[in-house]
This record gives structure tokens, sequence and C-alpha cells, in this order.
């Protein structure tokens, strides 16, 4: 009987140098608060390896901690395995030091500002942080919706390579992202960016540069009329959400809706509107700055509109939900 001969194949395989990665093997996330945790969740199921960047171990373990309690909701709704699971947290890394964002293909900017006043400041910083640790071919995005990505992307050395994109977080059923094209932003890069999107099975909405995109301009023209109509006491609030999802087939109503997104991120939306256009319909309602002054912000402190449980189900309609503020 002939001797069976074993030999190693690592040998001869291509070395690191010889081996071509795929465009977007590795991406980057600064910031992962709620929208970041939605992008690199999105990301990782589409088989991206992630790493995000943090201030604190603190701020990482939270991070990992409600992209677990979204997964185990989706495993709940027999929408995914353990297994699945698993396999998506293992692909995404949280991290303090930009350093570790070198290999990416491409760093998307998702900070949360606590103010209006410092959030193009503290975005142009993390811009430069990046530019600073990756290659001149990584792409670099910001998934802000109300700040123009050319006056972001204005003091870098490679300015051609800066987009922006709007990324949903309301549902997983909106699969849809918005794409802008800055001043500066190449061809190659533009299309490079619409790749991507398919890439996460997002269907890619071409946009002009336009703060508030046209996601957030419309909605929060939307939200300020059904403020309008509750203070004129014309219906109630669960009533105002009805009729917009029962009478025009929309998934949440206005107010449901901001409860999700954040009264606090829209009250910041809406300011940074009205800066721009200076037209009153971006002024938050009255209605909006109470619940901010409240810090009933919506699902994240279970009160805003609504009153919600752990889990964010609803529980009953808030104190203003006839319109008496």
């Amino acid at each position: 009987m002939e001797e069976l001969i074993v030999e190693p194949i690592e040998e001869f395989g291509l070395s690191k140098k010889q081996q071509q990665r795929t465009l977007f093997s590795k991406i980057g996330i600064v910031g992962c608060g709620k929208d970041g945790q939605n992008i690199a969740r999105i990301a990782s199921a589409n088989g991206i390896e992630v790493v995000f960047i943090e201030l604190s171990k603190d701020r990482i373990d939270n991070a990992y901690k409600r992209l677990g309690v979204v997964l185990d909701r989706r495993i709940d709704n027999w929408g995914m395995t353990q297994g699945e699971k698993k396999l998506i947290l293992s692909r995404i890394k949280g991290s303090l030091d930009y350093k570790d964002l070198k290999d990416c293909d491409f760093v998307i900017e998702a900070i949360r500002a606590e103010s209006s006043e410092r959030k193009i400041t503290e975005r142009k910083d993390v811009f430069k942080k990046v530019e600073a640790v990756v290659s001149p071919e990584c792409i670099i995005a910001t998934n802000s919706t109300t700040i123009i990505i050319t006056e972001l992307s204005s003091e870098l050395k490679y300015r051609d390579r800066c987009v922006s994109l709007h990324f949903f977080v309301q549902s997983p059923e909106a699969r849809v992202c918005e794409v802008v094209k800055g001043l500066y932003t190449s061809d190659e890069v533009y299309h490079k960016v619409l790749k991507f999107v398919k890439m996460v099975n997002r269907q890619a909405i071409p946009v002009e540069e336009s703060a508030g995109l046209i996601s957030i301009r419309l909605y929060t023209a939307l939200l300020n009329e059904a403020c309008e109509v509750l203070l004129e006491g014309v219906g109630i609030m669960a009533d105002i959400d009805t009729v917009w999802k029962v009478g025009f087939g929309m998934r949440f109503g206005p107010f449901e809706l901001a409860d999700i997104l954040g009264i606090d991120k829209i009250n910041r939306w809406m300011e940074n509107l009205y800066s721009e256009f200076g037209d009153p319909r971006y002024m938050a309602s009255p209605v909006i700055k109470k619940l901010v002054r409240a810090k009933r912000y919506g699902v994240q402190t279970c009160c805003g509109f609504y009153t919600y449980d752990q889990y964010g189900k609803i529980i009953s309609p808030g104190p203003i939900s006839t319109g008496k503020i």
C-alpha cells in the first residue's frame, strides 16, 4: 500500500501582498450611536467587515449591547437565526484608535453632536483625523443630512474622495439610501459609492447637494404641520397618526416616527434647515421645543409624543396628546 504524503498548501498560496482585496471588503464608521449601529449592522449582514470608532470603552460596550438587542428582535420575529446573529456581530469590531481605520476602503462619519453650533467643526475634525490614517484611495463619507459635504471636505488634501449618503434607520424595510455628490466629488468615487449601496441591498437615490436632502425636508415640514393641526384642536395625536397610516398607507404616523428618530435630533435638523433656508416652515413647533426641554426624546428615553416600555412598544399617548401645552 502506497504511503499517503500530506504537504501543507500554505507555501503555495499567494502572499498577503499578492492577494487582491475586493472593493469594500472592510469599512470604518466613526460614531456608533443609533445611525452608526444601523450602518454597521447592514454592512456586516452583507458580508462586509466593520470597524467602528468611539470615544470610550463604555460607548463601545453600549453599541454592542444595542446591536444585540436589535438582532434579538429580528430573531424573535423569525427574521434571523442565532447563528446569523453571531456571524454579524463577529464582523463588527469597536476601537478607540483612528489608526485601526487604516485598511478600510470606505469610512463613514456618523457622529452625533450635542449642539448645532459644534456640529460642523466636530465633523470636519473627524474628516481630518480619518484622512491622516487612511490611504488616498479610501472614500470618506458623512451620514449627515443637514450638513453640506462640500463644506465638510473643503479643508482636506484629497477632497475628490468625499461623498454624502443617508441611511434610513426607522425601519429594516426602508431599503433606500440617499447619495449626494459634492462639488469636489469625482465621478469614479460617486459610482463606487453607488456600487456599495447596491452591495448592502439598498436602492440608491441620487440627490443634488442640499441641506436636508429629500427625506428630511419633506418630513420636518410634515411634522410641523401635524403639530399645528394638533395645536389647533383639529384632532388628537393618535387620530392624526391613524389618518396618516391607514388613510395614506404609511408605516408610521408623523408623531410615532418622530419618537423613533429622536425628537432632539429632529430639533437639530430643523435648526440647521432654518439657518440654511430662513423658511418659517422649518422652524420647530412649540410642541417639539417643549418635548426637547423636558428631555422627552422619544423611544430612546421611553417618553416623547408617546410613552414606551423598555422594549420600545407604545404604552399610551403622552401628556400633549390633545395639543394642550
